[in-house]
């Protein structure tokens, strides 16, 4: 069966490593706070100003001063400052971040990235994600792996406006986990019970496949 948001989470959870600054874009990026792995510890920061995000509240306890990008609330773990949003962004293009989380509308298989404005629609405007692609060195997009026309959203090349060019490093969808190398999609894991061939027929982009490609455990 193919993953849904939180299994998506989930997965790119595993991709954490001790010590590393983090920062989650908004929707499924945002849920990866939640799935920490033991043993092992990450601060995440949020681009309006926060370092040490913990994970969602529980009902009843939210703080409405404590929001992450996406104004939605949070926690904040021990030790956790709050700071003002020049310095946060400071932080970013300083590159003191090592790995970034996004959502996407489309990604390319060069690593183009197309996830803030689609034509003709309102938008209150790109927030953070351009200064996040132009600055981190390890990008991961998590995203469904198709919209809901049943279209791919793993393309050749972006239809729409780009937020980043090549920045992309690795994919998390809910059909599979694709690395971005050398211009192609990669297929590293592919989610349980989805075979080989459905990532093949909703990937558009160019995408190598292995003569194994073992299954996502959660």
């Amino acid at each position: 069966m193919a993953l849904d948001k939180i299994g998506i989470a989930k997965r790119i959870a595993q991709e954490l490593q001790d010590g590393w600054y983090v920062n989650l874009g908004i929707g499924i990026p945002t849920l990866v706070a939640n799935y920490i792995p033991e043993g092992i510890e990450v601060e995440f920061q949020s681009e309006n100003g926060l370092l040490g995000m913990g994970p969602f509240p529980i009902e009843g306890e939210e703080d409405a001063d404590l929001i992450n990008a996406g104004k939605q609330t949070v926690t904040v773990m021990d030790g956790g400052v709050i700071f003002d949003s020049a310095t946060s962004f400071a932080m970013i293009r300083g590159q003191h971040v090592q790995l970034t989380v996004l959502g996407a509308m489309e990604v390319a298989q060069n690593g183009d990235i197309a996830n803030w404005k689609i034509p003709g629609k309102m938008v209150k405007g790109m927030g953070g994600a351009m200064d996040l692609v132009a600055s981190a060195q390890n990008i991961i997009v998590a995203m469904m792996h198709t919209n809901k026309k049943g279209e791919s959203k793993l393309l050749k090349e972006c239809t729409l406006p780009l937020t980043g060019v090549g920045c992309v490093t690795r994919v998390v969808t809910n059909l599979a986990v694709i690395k971005i190398e050398e211009g192609k999609f990669h297929l590293v894991e592919r989610a349980p019970g989805v075979s080989v061939q459905e990532i093949i027929d909703a990937t558009e982009g160019e995408l190598v496949v292995p003569d194994n490609v073992p299954e996502m455990v959660l």
